[in-house]
């Protein structure tokens, strides 16, 4: 241990103590595992942030801005997409859609978008999407079911008008 002199007093020089090293070594593990702990308990465990309006929002951030976050984990993998064209109905699978939302990624679709709740109770819920673009409108009949791991979409049936 050395010392420094000041004002004719004799005082430790704190720079070469030992003591202190461990001290600021300790504070710093602690200052880490505070900052992991936290950042960790930012994250979402999936069944506590898959409720019904999650899900809704995460589907039209999907479809309408092309925001893929979070859609592969509310839509379930059985879940079937099928659309009214004309006379002709056309289905797809999870997979496909998918696929279809990455290949146009962050495409902002140029239309109004409106939700109502068409039916809703404790175990599923169908909800009314409409996309109104400027010459027609695309209604979205989404049913999200409550799974037990949390809500996820089951069916999207689409019309347009």
């Amino acid at each position: 241990m050395s010392y420094e002199y000041k004002n004719n007093l004799k005082v430790k020089n704190l720079k070469n103590n030992n003591n202190m090293k461990t001290l600021k070594s300790i504070m710093l593990g602690l200052a880490l595992l505070v900052i992991g702990t936290a950042a960790k308990a930012t994250n979402k465990i999936e069944g506590d942030n898959l409720t019904k309006n999650y899900a809704i929002n995460t589907y039209i951030d999907a479809m309408t801005r092309g925001k893929m976050q979070g859609f592969n984990e509310v839509v379930d993998q059985s879940a079937k997409f099928s659309m009214l064209r004309g006379t002709k109905v056309l289905s797809f699978t999870k997979t496909e859609v998918v696929d279809l939302l990455k290949a146009n990624k962050n495409t902002e679709q140029d239309c109004i978008t409106s939700t109502s709740i068409v039916e809703s109770n404790n175990d599923l819920a169908v909800v009314k999407v409409d996309m109104k673009y400027s010459t027609f409108t695309r209604s979205n009949y989404v049913t999200v079911t409550n799974t037990g791991s949390g809500w996820k979409i089951t069916n999207v049936y689409s019309v347009f008008k």
